[in-house]
C-alpha cells in the first residue's frame, strides 16, 4: 500500500513538471512572438477570385488578400463587399483606426481589448463581424453621415462635400520599423464648382493612440476640413496650447456602439496657423482650414475605457490632452 502511495505520488509530481515545463514553453513562445511582432501595422485588404455585379456594385464570392497598392475601381462604393473592412486599416498595440474607402471617407475606431495587432484577422470570419464584441475588441465608433475621427471633406453650403466624384483614388501602404503609413492620393477631387487633386498620409507610431495626418491639396481650395462626429448631450471641449501654436477640439462620454455605459473620448490637435475657424456642422464639430498648397497637418486620438491599461474617466483624458499639448508646443510633433 505504502508502495503504491509513493509511485502514484511520483506519478503526480511528474505530470505537474511535465505540465509546468509545457507552460513555461507556451509562455517563452508567446514571450518570442510578442517580441517579433511589429510594433505598427498597416493593410488593405481585396477580393480576387469573384466577379463584380455591374448593376448592383458588389463583387461577388472571391477570397480576400492582402496588397500593398490599389486602383480604386469605378464600380466600388459603400457596402461592395470588395474591400475587407471596407477601406485601409492601421493600428498599434493600442488601438487600430479605419478608413472608409468610398465616397463617405471617414475614419473609424476600432476599440482594442488586447495589446497585439488584430487587423489580419478583422473581417476575415464573416465581412461585418467586427461590429460584434470580439476577445480583441470591436467597432466602437457609430460615424453615420459624419467625418467620425478625423475624416477629411469641403465644407460648403452649410454641409460637408465627401467623396462622390473622384476621377481616380489610389491607396498605398507601407510599414517600417519607426511607423506604419497609408498614402492616399485623389485625382480630380470635385465638389459643387471645384475640382482639385489632393494627397493624404496617415501614420500611426508605435507608442500611444494618435495618427498623424497630413492633407496636401494641389490648389488652393476654400472649406477643406475636419472634424469629430457630434452626439447629443456630448459638448465640445476646447483648449490652446501656452504659445498658442498648437490647439485641440475634442469629446468625452458615452458616445460608442458597445453600449451606454462606455466611455470614450475623441480629439483632434491641429496647428492654429492654418485654421480659419471652428464651426458645427450638421453631423461634425468641424476645423475648417485656410487655402493653402502647403501641408496641413494634424493628430488625432481615441481613447476608449475598454483599452487594456488605457484611459478610464474624464479626468485622466484631459490629462493626457494637457501633457500632448506640451509636446506640441516643446518639440512641434507627437512621433
Amino acid at each position: 500500500m505504502k508502495t503504491n502511495l509513493l509511485i502514484a505520488a511520483f506519478t503526480l509530481s511528474s505530470l505537474i513538471a511535465c505540465k509546468e515545463k509545457e507552460t513555461q514553453a507556451q509562455d517563452s513562445a508567446q514571450v518570442e512572438e510578442s517580441a517579433n511582432e511589429p510594433a505598427t501595422y498597416a493593410e488593405i485588404s481585396i477580393k480576387e477570385g469573384g466577379s463584380w455585379n455591374e448593376q448592383e456594385r458588389t463583387y461577388q464570392d472571391g477570397t480576400f488578400k492582402n496588397v500593398d497598392s490599389l486602383d480604386l475601381p469605378a464600380l466600388h462604393t459603400d457596402h461592395s463587399w470588395y474591400i475587407r473592412y471596407e477601406g485601409p486599416g492601421w493600428e498599434n498595440k493600442n488601438i487600430a483606426y479605419r478608413l472608409y474607402l468610398d465616397w463617405r471617407n471617414a475614419i473609424d475606431i476600432f476599440g482594442k481589448k488586447a495589446d497585439t495587432l488584430v487587423l489580419p484577422y478583422v473581417g476575415q470570419d464573416n465581412f461585418d463581424s467586427y461590429h460584434e464584441p470580439t476577445p480583441w475588441g470591436q467597432d466602437i465608433l457609430k460615424a453615420g453621415k459624419s467625418l467620425g475621427i478625423g475624416g477629411y471633406g469641403r465644407y460648403t453650403g452649410d454641409t460637408i462635400a465627401h467623396f462622390n466624384s473622384v476621377d481616380q483614388t489610389q491607396v498605398k501602404v507601407a510599414n517600417a520599423d519607426a511607423k506604419s503609413t497609408v498614402t492616399i492620393d485623389y485625382t480630380g477631387w470635385q465638389t459643387g464648382s471645384v475640382t482639385t487633386d489632393l494627397q493624404t498620409v496617415l501614420s500611426i507610431f508605435p507608442e500611444g493612440t494618435f495618427t498623424k495626418i497630413e492633407l496636401t491639396p494641389a490648389s488652393e481650395i476654400d472649406g477643406l476640413a475636419t472634424g469629430i462626429v457630434k452626439f447629443k448631450d456630448i459638448p465640445l471641449i476646447q483648449e490652446t496650447s501656452a504659445s498658442g501654436d498648437w490647439a485641440y477640439i475634442a469629446t468625452y462620454g458615452t458616445q460608442t456602439l458597445v453600449s451606454d455605459e462606455d466611455l470614450l473620448g475623441m480629439v483632434i490637435f491641429y496647428k492654429t496657423s492654418q485654421l480659419q475657424e471652428v464651426k458645427d456642422g450638421p453631423h461634425d464639430h468641424l476645423l475648417i482650414f485656410k487655402p493653402t498648397t502647403e501641408k496641413i497637418t494634424y493628430y488625432i486620438s481615441g481613447s476608449w475605457n475598454g483599452q487594456k491599461e488605457g484611459i478610464t474617466d474624464e479626468e485622466g483624458f484631459k490629462t493626457d490632452l494637457d501633457k500632448k499639448l506640451k509636446d506640441l508646443d516643446n518639440k512641434g510633433m507627437l512621433e
